[in-house]
């Protein structure tokens, strides 16, 4: 079985560290786009034809399932690679996200840090609302964290005043933080210094969405679950690989092989 995982660039890697965590028996086509990063600054048709290229080549890749490791993409196109690609299941990271947080959250009151296109689709409210309509939702777009995550997040005074800042623009009674773009979790930590909420990386509850899809396949086709200690990942990256590299090996703590430049138009 195989797993398609992509990204706007290093961020999904919070997805797929979750994944592997979970799941030992498929192996794993990571696609990070940092190319045409960051996607929270893009035009929705700009999103969409550009995920639609990825779609296409996980499904030439023959996949089982993909997984939009992205909350600026699942916002702006989750419903059209449905539509195109149904050969597959196809799970975006906002739902499980959001499903996590009215677990989480006492006082009903949530917030988001997110891109800016992320927050301006008002996608986390909605969703939140649809699952249950007397939570609060308070949603910032962080213009500048995507891209300085993906150039490699240096930990500094003038740094992490800025995440503050950000933070900072949220009510104070929220009780509940969503990560709402998949590269912060890669500086939970630096997060968590300056928060006291319970934090959401909705990395893990997709996780299980993931196994879940996964173990449905199995049990319709028949297909044995081999489970191995080492599951194989191929990394797929549009842009600099000596970058994606320093990044993905600091935040994973383990080093990566199998990274190449996609074959793409």
């Amino acid at each position: 079985m195989k797993i398609g995982i992509f990204d706007s660039g290093v961020g999904g890697l919070s997805v797929l560290k979750e994944i592997k965590e979970k799941i030992n028996f498929a192996d794993i086509i990571y696609y990070g786009d940092s190319f045409n990063s960051p996607y929270g600054s893009k035009s929705i048709k700009e999103i969409q034809k550009l995920c639609l290229k990825i779609g296409e080549f996980l499904i030439d890749n023959r996949v089982d399932v993909i997984v939009i490791a992205c909350n600026t993409a699942t916002a702006a196109a989750l419903e059209t690679l449905k539509e195109r690609f149904t050969s597959v299941p196809i799970i975006g990271v906002v739902t499980p996200g959001a499903k996590m947080a009215i677990k989480q959250s006492k006082n009903k009151k949530i917030g988001v840090l997110s891109t800016p296109f992320t927050a301006k689709s008002d996608i986390y409210k909605n969703v939140i609302k649809n699952l249950n309509s007397k939570y609060e939702v308070y949603q910032e777009g962080c213009d500048l964290l995507c891209p300085m995550i993906e150039r490699g997040w240096e930990s500094n005074e003038k740094n992490k005043g800025l995440l503050k800042s950000y933070i900072d623009r949220l009510p104070q009674d929220i009780d509940t933080l969503i990560l709402g773009c998949t590269h912060y979790p890669l500086i939970r930590g630096e997060i968590e210094s300056l928060v006291n909420k319970k934090i959401v990386d909705p990395a893990e509850e997709t996780a299980m969405h993931v196994l879940f899809e996964l173990n449905k396949l199995a049990l319709k086709t028949g297909i044995k679950k081999i489970r191995r200690d080492k599951i194989n990942v191929d990394y797929f990256i549009t842009g600099s690989l000596e970058k994606f590299k320093e990044v993905g090996e600091k935040f994973l703590g383990e080093c990566l092989v199998n990274i190449y430049q996609p074959l793409i138009d």
